[in-house]
């Protein structure tokens, strides 16, 4: 770092040396290294104006993004007079993206204005990539202060045809309790009651698909020409608030990350330009996501996701852990295994995690008393938290589960077991059979566990061990994965 600041001071080497400091802060992270940058810019101001007005490019592009990062406050009014005068394109988005560090708000009008001239200029092959990116780093600016337009979804709204994306194994059934039909992506289903639909507990998520005549090619141009008129036209019906709408692109396909990167950066734009600002492309501040899901064949099937329409189904989930269950495959899993649940039972969850699978299960057939160890304290309090947000009374106790004892036994477990990670096939066996012996040692003669797992092997192991046990209902979840959900009988 000393021969970098004796460098710049010595003016020898000025862009490659910006360039290293900007990359030597950024890995070093430590706020004595910005500090010691500020005062390097402070007793050094006067070099730091004439790189702004450098003959070379780059120069005034590192200069300029360097000021932003160590924050130095007294550069602002030189930041903005530069970027007024700049005229070479790639360094202008520089200049705002420094400016974005500091408070700005009274540029805002300027600002603003600039926008807006930016957005009526004509864009040519060569200006229009780096018009894109000025034309982000002023929005930015803008949102920050202003935020987005805000939007009230329409629930009322009849004729809904939708996508509803759920566990693909269990898409008939996910389509009887929804009143839709099977898909490649879930489950497609048309509805005037979209309230009702919303209350249906084993879908992860609800798309509206976009109305095209075919998919969509992976060509930015052509597909926003197919896409912005119906797009606009699901963002009004649905919203209560005209236009604009900020919507950002989430395309799931097998591009490479940078093939990716410039095909929704590119398509956003256009779909802003084609739509007249009607359409808005916002990557951090949205209220739509425009999903586009690829085929085989690398086309496109899109979708709007509206982040305006309120999901209350699992609203009690405040707290998550990297091995929770998703609460949809827990309220499937519930469905599924319906005609084994015993209303007013006594129930365990060995592994229960943030408390998931034990909610569900009461929402779906109300137990009588609810149990639920780990050995993972976090994940203990975290269940309470969500176990009173959903209005539960469960006990949640901190403990292996190897190690408890209760004084009556219990009608069922139910359980996601730990997956296998570093796990051996010994330590595995080890667990499952640990596991059947504990559970023959709570569970009443007559009982039932529920299982969700991914090792079928073992469990099969463990019955044919177990003359007590009987599997009554096996399926499978994910096939990819090798995840099932059993059901397995205790009788003696």
């Amino acid at each position: 770092m000393e021969t970098i600041y004796q460098e710049l001071k010595e003016q020898k080497n000025v862009r490659s040396n910006l360039s290293a400091l900007r990359a030597q802060l950024k890995k070093d992270a430590k706020a004595q290294a910005y500090a010691q940058a500020e005062t390097f810019a402070e007793e050094n101001k006067s070099l730091f104006w004439n790189w702004l007005e450098s003959d070379d490019a780059k120069t005034r592009k590192n200069a300029a993004l360097l000021l932003g990062e160590i924050e130095y406050e007294p550069a602002v009014e030189k930041l903005f007079t530069s970027y007024q005068k700049e005229q070479t394109l790639f360094v202008r988005s520089a200049y705002l993206e420094a400016l974005a560090k500091f408070d700005v708000e009274p540029l805002l009008p300027q600002l603003k204005q600039q926008l807006d001239e930016l957005l009526s200029k004509e864009r040519t092959i060569e200006n229009q990539k780096h018009i894109e990116e000025e034309v982000r780093a002023l929005r930015r600016i803008i949102i920050m202060y202003e935020g987005i337009t805000h939007h009230t979804f329409d629930k009322k709204q009849k004729k809904n045809h939708v996508l509803l994306l759920c566990n693909r194994n269990q898409r008939e059934t996910v389509a009887s309790l929804a009143g839709g039909r099977p898909h490649p992506l879930g489950v497609m289903t048309d509805t005037d009651d979209l309230t009702k639909l919303m209350l249906v507990r084993v879908f992860r998520d609800v798309l509206f698909p976009v109305p095209v005549q075919t998919l969509i090619e992976p060509k930015p141009e052509v597909a926003a020409q197919t896409i912005w008129e119906p797009m606009l036209a699901l963002c009004r019906k649905y919203h209560k608030e005209d236009a604009p709408f900020y919507f950002r692109v989430e395309c799931k396909s097998n591009m490479t990350l940078e093939e990716r990167s410039s095909f929704t950066r590119k398509l956003g734009a256009k779909l802003e330009e084609l739509s007249g600002g009607a359409l808005i492309n916002s990557a951090s501040d949205y209220e739509v996501e425009l999903r586009l899901i690829a085929n085989r064949e690398g086309k496109f099937f899109p979708c709007l996701k509206f982040y305006t329409l309120v999901d209350v189904r699992f609203q009690y989930r405040k707290n998550a852990i990297s091995a929770s269950i998703h609460p949809s495959t827990a309220a499937l899993i519930m469905e599924l295994t319906a005609p084994y649940l015993k209303e007013d039972a006594q129930i365990m969850d060995p592994f229960c995690g943030v408390g998931t699978m034990l909610i569900e299960r009461d929402i779906r057939v109300p137990a009588r008393e609810k149990y639920g160890t780990d050995i993972f304290g976090e994940a203990i309090d975290k269940a309470r938290e969500n176990a009173s947000a959903a209005g539960e009374l469960i006990h949640f106790i901190h403990r292996d589960f190897f190690d408890f004892r209760h004084e009556y036994k219990f009608d069922e477990i139910i359980t996601n077991m730990p997956v296998r990670g570093r796990m051996t096939k010994e330590e595995l066996d080890h667990l499952y059979k640990s596991f059947f012996d504990k559970a023959l040692e709570i569970l009443q003669r007559e009982a039932v566990i529920i299982m969700y797992t991914q090792e079928l092997g073992f469990v099969k192991k463990q019955i044919r061990l177990h003359t007590q046990l009987h599997l009554l209902q096996e399926t499978c979840m994910q096939t990819k994965t090798g995840f099932y959900l059993l059901v397995i009988g205790v009788k003696r």
